[in-house]
């Protein structure tokens, strides 16, 4: 009888751990946090020079290194390795002061020498644009640096100073040109709150606080980043305690989190939206050519059902490639969800049965996005199956111009409607497949107007063109729904930036 009690006993002891609630990162090192991604780490993530006009290197970049200005909570261009700056009254120069005994991880002190290198290596996204407006960097001292614009120019700080791009970000000239570019990504040195410790490639990145930091020195001296690309897994390693931070959660996953007791579900509202992309519409043999076609594209997808799925009603609804908190937006009517019409369409364009799109390119991160794509192209009788890749990868290949049928992109860069239209709508954009001549111009206009209610109504003009085209599908506004665990006191935030940072004002209970 004894035994049988102690079975007894033994199973609903059992029984109890199953069921309880999760508890906190007891065996975690007090002074570390760790944050499960949701891409493969891939090495090019560190250096600044190669970010392709996407918020994911700043994941890093906000650890490793540090730029002239960039947005910090409350302020979204904040003084960061430059204390101050100053624009000529005729918008063709801009001068920088540099803070003064800042040092890289290496003990190279930094100087406008390594802020001129930073800025002409740079090739991401934004770097034609950037590099065809200014006519020259020019460094007055030690401290002091110049940007001589070849004409008034009224966007070069939301191009230089904001993830639009990382050109302002900046890295050891000495050190850069002994190790080269491979050598810099295998063991990365920068001016930020944290330093390089160590990479396994597409798994797992340390970093360990630099005490010598500007700012001030970080509150937590270590730093894990590790990939986990599976949404469950995330979830569950901040519920077992295993991570910190789970970025990227969805639906009942998210749900999940904020219902459990002594965990956090951080909503952030990012400026990344994600659309479909029509890659042959500037072919004439391709169905896509035909505005029909397109337009019973976007009517075939139900963007709110999506979004309050996904999103846990944070998301919305998608009616514009470009963000509707950007500056310059335009706001469209919203496509409705109406695939009988998309359907009547389709018939009028020649295709009443459908057609074969082939296939849908896309990261596998937001394969549900293009999931969602697929299946309501799939009610209207347009036929495609998915193609997932992974982050890094998928990037290349989209720079590339290597996806020859449908694709579905996306961008959290900064800026405003003209940096999203310059990376993705006009010929020539890093991440566009074709442009079209009167956007072009329109596009070339409204760069050199310096009047802002004229360069407003031309921005505008692309806008309602990109509209009436229907140029693309766009799909979602997503919201950031981030696992946090219970040894976290701060979690900070950036407005507009979908991950926690500053690192350095992260801390522990």
């Amino acid at each position: 009888m004894a035994r049988c009690s102690t079975l007894v006993s033994a199973v609903v002891l059992v029984l109890i751990i199953a069921l309880a609630p999760p508890v906190s990162a007891q065996g975690a090192p007090a002074s570390q946090i760790s944050f499960a991604v949701t891409v493969t780490l891939a090495p090019t993530w560190f250096d600044p020079a190669e970010t392709p006009g996407v918020i994911t290197p700043f994941l890093m970049l906000y650890a490793l290194h540090d730029a002239l200005v960039k947005p910090m909570p409350g302020n979204p261009w904040a003084p960061g390795l430059a204390e101050s700056w100053t624009a000529s009254k005729d918008g063709l120069t801009y001068e920088f002061v540099l803070r003064k005994g800042v040092r890289f991880h290496n003990g190279d002190p930094l100087s406008a020498e390594d802020v001129k290198f930073s800025f002409d290596r740079y090739k991401g996204g934004g770097a034609t644009t950037l590099k065809a407006r200014v006519a020259a960097v020019e460094i007055v001292d030690p401290q002091r640096i110049r940007f001589r614009m070849k004409q008034p120019w009224p966007d070069f700080m939301t191009f230089y100073a904001t993830p639009a791009t990382s050109a302002a970000w900046i890295v050891p000239k000495k050190y850069v040109e002994r190790v080269g570019d491979d050598g810099f990504k295998k063991a990365p040195v920068g001016a930020g709150p944290y330093r390089f410790v160590s990479f396994n490639p597409g798994v797992e990145l340390v970093v360990e606080a630099y005490d010598g930091y500007w700012r001030k020195t970080p509150g937590v001296k270590r730093l894990v980043f590790k990939s986990v690309p599976d949404e469950a897994t995330r979830m569950v390693m901040v519920k077992r305690g295993e991570t910190d931070i789970a970025y990227g959660l969805r639906g009942p996953d998210a749900e999940e989190v904020r219902r459990t007791p002594g965990l956090a579900l951080k909503v952030v509202l990012p400026t990344v939206s994600q659309w479909l992309v029509f890659t042959q519409q500037w072919d004439p043999k391709s169905p896509w050519a035909d505005q029909r076609v397109r337009l019973a594209a976007n009517l075939a997808i139900d963007r709110k059902a999506f979004s309050d799925a996904e999103y846990l009603g944070y998301g919305r609804p998608a009616p514009s490639i470009i963000p509707r908190d950007f500056e310059y937006y335009w706001a469209p009517p919203a496509y409705p969800y109406d695939p009988a019409r998309a359907k009547r369409l389709l018939a009028e364009a020649g295709y009443p049965k459908g057609f074969d799109a082939v296939e849908l390119g896309t990261d596998v991160v937001f394969a549900p996005e293009a999931e969602a794509v697929i299946n309501g192209l799939g009610t209207i009788g347009i036929r495609a199956r998915l193609r997932p890749m992974e982050r890094a990868s998928f990037y290349k290949a989209d720079q590339e111009k290597q996806f020859k049928h449908l694709v579905r992109v996306g961008s959290g860069a900064a800026g405003n409607a003209a940096t999203r239209i310059e990376a993705f709508v006009i010929s020539g954009g890093i991440r566009s497949y074709g442009g079209y001549p009167d956007i072009d111009a329109l596009f070339r206009d409204q760069a050199a107007e310096m009047d802002s209610k004229r360069r407003e109504a031309l921005l505008h003009k692309i806008q309602q063109l990109m509209y009436e085209r229907a140029m693309f599908a766009p799909i979602v506004e997503q919201a950031g729904l981030i696992g946090v665990g219970p040894r976290l006191a701060e979690v900070p935030t950036i407005t507009g930036y979908p991950f926690v940072s500053p690192y350095e004002d992260l801390k522990l209970k």
